[in-house]
């Protein structure tokens, strides 16, 4: 199966650039989406209820009109469709210290296993030593075994855990930084 993963990554021309406005609608139906499919037996069922596709958009709809200084948002596109985002800037919580902090980072269902993760998070590496960050961190909810793998790949350190307030749900969260942004960047391709 890897082999037939490898030969479509060769042939799928991925395109990556800085989200706009426009992209909201497909970025929160992808996020809605994502969300649901990754968290569904990790979060609270009332977490998934008020998580609505209409909440997301509402929420990119406000990031995308503000134009925010030290932020990347990303969106990865294959044949025109939206196939995954990335987000980061300044940390959110404390425990990322003076560490740039991956807020999202999803690739949608049809698309993975195709670098698209890959490349998301080293764009965001890159744009993130643009604004003179040298490190960079994320939260990942404990039992969100796929991303924990993916972050530990990419040569993410697990450093500790925190409690993620979030805007409905209290997630317990493992710490993954990256000190030295040039190790993620040599993956740049």
């Amino acid at each position: 199966m890897q082999d037939l993963h490898e030969t479509e990554r060769k042939r799928v021309a991925i395109n990556v650039r800085p989200a706009r406005q426009v992209d909201a609608q497909a970025i929160a139906r992808l996020h809605y989406q994502m969300w649901r499919a990754t968290y569904r037996r990790l979060a609270p069922e009332s977490a998934c209820r008020t998580l609505t596709e209409q909440v997301r958009l509402s929420r990119w709809q406000d990031m995308l009109a503000r134009e925010t200084r030290g932020r990347s948002i990303l969106v990865a596109e294959v044949d025109g469709n939206l196939a995954g985002f990335g987000f980061a800037g300044a940390a959110s919580h404390a425990i990322f210290q003076n560490r740039a902090e991956v807020k999202f980072l999803y690739v949608g269902t049809d698309y993975k296993r195709m670098g698209i993760g890959r490349i998301l998070l080293v764009k965001l590496a890159r744009d993130m030593v643009d604004f003179g960050y040298s490190g960079m961190a994320l939260g990942v909810v404990i039992g969100n075994d796929p991303a924990i793998g993916f972050y530990e790949a990419m040569g993410g350190r697990r450093v500790g855990h925190y409690t993620d307030p979030g805007p409905v749900w209290r997630s317990e969260n493992f710490v993954y930084v990256w000190d030295d942004l040039r190790a993620l960047l040599a993956l740049e391709t």
